[in-house]
């Protein structure tokens, strides 16, 4: 009996691999990109490249682990959904009103220690910001809204 659920569990984890996400590696888009427009010093584009882009962006460095389903499928609906929320491949596309929002939003998420998320840090310990790195991005944030 206990071999029959190997087996089943097996087969259930193998089609699961069928079913692939589709990973966007685009370009960086200089006239549409936010470290590109804004022209962030070295050290804030670093932390906001290892911090927010994997998933806030079109450059996402997929792991290995994203090849797997059905972990692919959860960091595809995460990916997705943290773009929907905000996409900084996407900067220039926002109004005046919507950018300056989203440079608050970021402000407060940071400062709030909810971004990154903690299962985000957990796996990319590149990612956690200490308090000072928070409060230089929070004040870069701060400082390019218009």
């Amino acid at each position: 009996m206990l071999k029959k659920v190997g087996l089943i569990v097996a087969i259930v984890f193998i089609t699961f691999q069928l079913f692939t996400i589709e990973k966007v590696y685009d370009n960086v888009n200089e006239k549409e990109d936010f470290l590109a427009l804004t022209k962030a010093p070295v050290e804030v584009e670093e932390l906001i490249k290892n911090s927010c882009y994997d998933c806030h962006s079109n450059q996402t460095k997929y792991p290995w682990y994203a090849n797997i389903a059905p972990v692919s499928w959860y960091i595809e609906s995460h990916i997705n959904e943290a773009k929907h929320h905000l996409n900084f491949s996407k900067w220039n596309s926002y109004s005046l009103k919507k950018s300056n929002h989203k440079l608050e939003e970021c402000v407060e998420e940071i400062e709030d220690h909810k971004m990154p998320t903690s299962n985000y840090v957990l796996m990319h310990s590149q990612a956690q910001l200490t308090k000072e790195q928070i409060t230089t991005l929070a004040n870069w944030f701060k400082n390019q809204m218009r």
